[in-house]
């Protein structure tokens, strides 16, 4: 088994095809597209699952990162222009995937142009500020954004991801006014908030939970319904009477109509891996949520999270 890191101008169609009856051989290839620089959330699910992906499907997965426009780039190639035989699939971020279309019109793709396989991690979002900055609670840092509306500086991970968008519910419900940093991936946003570039970033746990175990970053709040046991004395903002909860989802999809001995084949390796337990271990370590959902279920998801997201957008659009 190999990882292979390529860049975006290899073609994808160099992938060999699957066998006629669907199933993955082991001189097969899976080639999978990022949507965002290595070192982000999605390149973290891909180190931690594809190993063992390619063990059970005895496959190569070779990842491509195809960073821009909040992984808009990487999934229009996936809607438009991969070859939907079960060779491309790429990594899927709610809920920018629908966001991106949502609040962008020159968007050309949409869900019903993927066929969905699987989420594989759920998590929850947090603000994180770094080591040397003069906030030391959520409230130092809401106080500071009342005094001055619209200056603090709050970096996410791209307009549309899921970071973006709670800035924009903690703006709703707390009557604050942030000034939003775009980035290309979470990584990027995080790195920016320890370096002091900006105030704070909203981000999720699994991908700055080993920089908040060595001090390099503060987390201020996660955004969960209740406070996690990887984190027990970080607050929740609803303890602090802002109702907001949300974070990120990461999962696989393919180019729609695959072959059904391919999407299935795909399904219940993931079905698998939800009970490796090396697998399991190693994404508890490393702070990840594993919650593993398949197929209709992970394409019910989706289709529930656009319907909300859209709802929000048409509310805030005007002042966002």
């Amino acid at each position: 088994m190999k990882i292979k890191l390529l860049t975006a101008t290899i073609m994808t169609a160099m992938a060999l095809p699957i066998t006629a009856h669907g199933e993955y051989s082991a001189s097969d290839e899976i080639t999978v597209l990022q949507g965002f620089k290595a070192g982000g959330g999605s390149d973290a699910l891909a180190q931690l699952a594809q190993p063992y992906l390619s063990d059970i499907l005895d496959v190569d997965f070779v990842n491509e990162y195809i960073p821009g426009a909040t992984g808009g780039i990487a999934w229009t190639r996936l809607a438009k222009q991969s070859p939907n035989d079960g060779t491309v699939i790429s990594i899927t971020n709610t809920p920018m995937l629908m966001t991106n279309y949502i609040i962008n019109e020159e968007m050309q793709y949409n869900v019903d142009e993927l066929t969905p396989i699987a989420n594989v991690i759920t998590d929850p979002g947090v603000i994180v500020v770094g080591e040397d900055s003069p906030y030391d609670t959520v409230e130092d840092l809401f106080e500071a954004a009342e005094e001055s509306p619209g200056t603090v500086t709050i970096g996410n991970s791209g307009v549309g991801g899921d970071d973006y968008f709670s800035t924009i519910m903690v703006e709703r419900a707390s009557g604050l006014k942030f000034e939003k940093v775009p980035f290309e991936g979470d990584g990027p946003s995080a790195t920016a908030a320890m370096g002091g570039k900006i105030d704070a970033s909203f981000n999720n746990v699994g991908i700055v939970y080993s920089q908040i175990q060595s001090g390099d970053l503060k987390p201020l709040a996660v955004l969960a319904e209740e406070r996690l046991d990887m984190l027990p004395d970080v607050p929740t903002l609803k303890e602090k009477d802002i109702d907001v909860v949300a974070g990120s989802s990461r999962g696989y999809s393919a180019p729609a109509d695959i072959p059904d001995e391919a999407r299935q084949d795909l399904i219940e390796a993931f079905e698998e891996l939800a009970e490796h337990e090396e697998f399991l271990q190693k994404a508890e370590d490393s702070a990840f949520n594993i919650d593993i959902v398949t197929g209709e279920d992970y394409e019910q998801m989706i289709t529930d999270m656009e319907s909300e997201y859209q709802d929000i957008w048409e509310e805030v659009e005007d002042d966002a």
